[in-house]
C-alpha cells in the first residue's frame, strides 16, 4: 500500500465543485495542490513536478488533451502519470488520450472509492518504476567505475612498463610521446577510409594509443653494450637488436594470456612484435609481408620511423620534417603498405606539430620549422 503522504498530486479542473470533491477525496492522503486551467497546470508543474496529475479534458483555452501532449512532449515532465476525468464516455474519445500517453481515464460523476483506487494504483506503479530506475542508475554507475578501474589498471600497467624501459632505452622520454600521438593521428585518419572501418574506432584507436608506449619494451632484454652502443651496430649485434620485438611478445603475450583476447595488451603485444615488418617481406622477425603484418603494427612502423628520422641521436642530426617525409614516400610499396603511405602523406603536417610540441632538443624543433623546398615524391 503506498505510504500517504509521500506523493503529490496536481488536480487540473476548471469547474470548482469537481476540484473540492477531488480536494476532498484525496487531500487527506496526498499533498494535493489545484489549477483551474491548463495554462496554470503547466506553470505549476514547471515550478515543481508532481508525481501525479489528474487532468480534465474540456476546458477553455488548453484543453487537457493539449496539456498532455506538452507534458508528453517534454522530456523533464514525459514520466508524469496523467489520468484523465472527462464526462467525454465515446470509446474513440478514452483512445485519444491512451495515445497522448495518459495512464489512465475516469468518467465523471465519478465515485469517490474509484478515484482513490486508480490513484493509488498509479502511484504503486510509479514508486516500482522509481524504485528500479534507482537499482538501474546503481548499476550503471558500479559498472562506470569497474570501467574507471580498468581504464586506470590499463593507464598504471603501461606507464609502470614504460617507465622499465626508459632506464634502459636511450631512445625513450620525447619518443614514447610522439609516437603515441602520432598513432592516434594517423588511426583516426585511416578510420576514414571505408577499408579500415571495420578495424578501427574511437575504442581501438584509444587502446592503440594506451599501447603505443610498449612498442619496444622489449628492449630491456637487450644487453647494455648493444643497447647502448654510440655508433652504428655491427651485423651480428643487429641480429641480437632484433630479439626486441620477440622479447616484447613473449612478455605481453603473459599479461594478455591472464587479461584474456579482449584486453589491451593484444594490441601492445601486435604493435612490439611486428612493427618492424616491411610490407614485402624483408622485415623481422617472421618476414611477414602485406595485409599479413596487423594493422597497429602497420601504424606504428610508421609513426616509428617518421620520429626515428626528425630525431637527434649520438651518431645522427635530425633530418627535416620534408627529408623525412620523403624517405617514408621512397618506402611506399616495399617497406610500408601503399595505402597508407598515401593517408600519413595527407596528415604529415599533425606529424610535424606533434614533433615540434614534443621535441627532445631545440636542434630537432627548429629542423622540423623548416619548410624550404618541396617535399620530394
Amino acid at each position: 500500500m503506498t505510504d500517504y503522504y509521500d506523493f503529490s498530486i496536481l488536480l487540473v479542473d476548471d469547474v470548482e465543485v469537481n476540484i473540492d470533491n477531488l480536494v476532498e477525496t484525496l487531500g487527506h492522503d496526498y499533498d494535493v495542490s489545484v489549477a483551474l486551467d491548463g495554462i496554470s497546470a503547466l506553470e505549476q508543474v514547471a515550478d515543481e513536478i508532481p508525481d501525479l496529475i489528474l487532468l480534465d479534458i474540456l476546458m477553455p483555452g488548453m484543453t487537457g488533451y493539449e496539456v498532455c501532449e506538452k507534458l508528453k512532449n517534454n522530456p523533464i515532465t514525459f514520466n508524469i502519470p496523467i489520468i484523465f476525468l472527462t464526462s467525454m464516455t465515446e470509446e474513440q474519445d478514452e483512445a485519444k488520450g491512451l495515445a497522448l500517453g495518459a495512464v489512465d481515464y475516469i468518467t465523471k460523476p465519478f465515485s469517490p472509492n474509484l478515484v482513490k483506487a486508480r490513484v493509488n494504483n498509479q502511484l504503486e506503479l510509479k514508486k516500482q518504476r522509481d524504485e528500479l530506475k534507482k537499482h538501474r542508475d546503481h548499476l550503471e554507475e558500479l559498472v562506470k567505475e569497474r570501467t574507471r578501474e580498468l581504464a586506470l589498471t590499463q593507464e598504471v600497467t603501461i606507464y609502470c612498463l614504460t617507465s622499465l624501459a626508459e632506464t634502459r632505452d636511450p631512445e625513450t622520454g620525447g619518443h614514447i610521446l610522439r609516437t603515441q600521438r602520432y598513432v592516434k593521428a594517423f588511426a583516426r585518419k585511416l578510420k576514414e577510409e571505408p577499408v579500415y572501418q571495420d578495424l578501427l574506432n574511437d575504442t581501438t584507436i584509444d587502446l592503440l594509443y594506451k599501447s603505443a608506449p610498449l612498442h619496444d619494451i622489449g628492449k630491456v632484454g637487450i644487453e647494455d653494450r648493444i643497447l647502448l652502443k654510440p655508433g652504428n651496430l655491427t651485423d651480428r649485434e643487429f641480429e641480437k637488436m632484433k630479439y626486441h620485438t620477440t622479447y616484447g611478445r613473449d612478455a605481453l603475450q603473459v599479461a594478455e594470456e591472464k587479461l584474456g583476447d579482449n584486453s589491451f595488451m593484444r594490441y601492445a603485444r601486435e604493435i612490439a612484435y611486428t612493427h618492424h615488418e616491411k610490407w614485402d617481406g624483408s622485415g623481422y622477425p617472421e618476414g611477414l609481408a602485406g595485409d599479413s603484418i596487423p594493422v597497429s603494427g602497420q601504424i606504428m612502423a610508421i609513426a616509428d620511423m617518421y620520429d626515428a628520422l626528425i630525431s637527434k641521436r649520438v651518431y645522427k642530426q635530425p633530418f627535416s620534417h620534408r627529408k623525412a617525409v620523403s624517405i617514408i614516400r621512397e618506402g611506399k610499396g616495399t617497406h610500408f603498405n601503399p595505402a597508407m603511405i598515401d593517408i600519413f602523406l595527407s596528415v604529415e603536417e599533425e606529424f610535424r606539430q606533434i614533433a615540434i610540441a614534443f621535441a627532445d632538443f631545440e636542434e630537432e624543433r627548429e629542423s622540423l620549422q623548416k619548410l624550404k623546398g618541396p617535399i620530394v615524391l
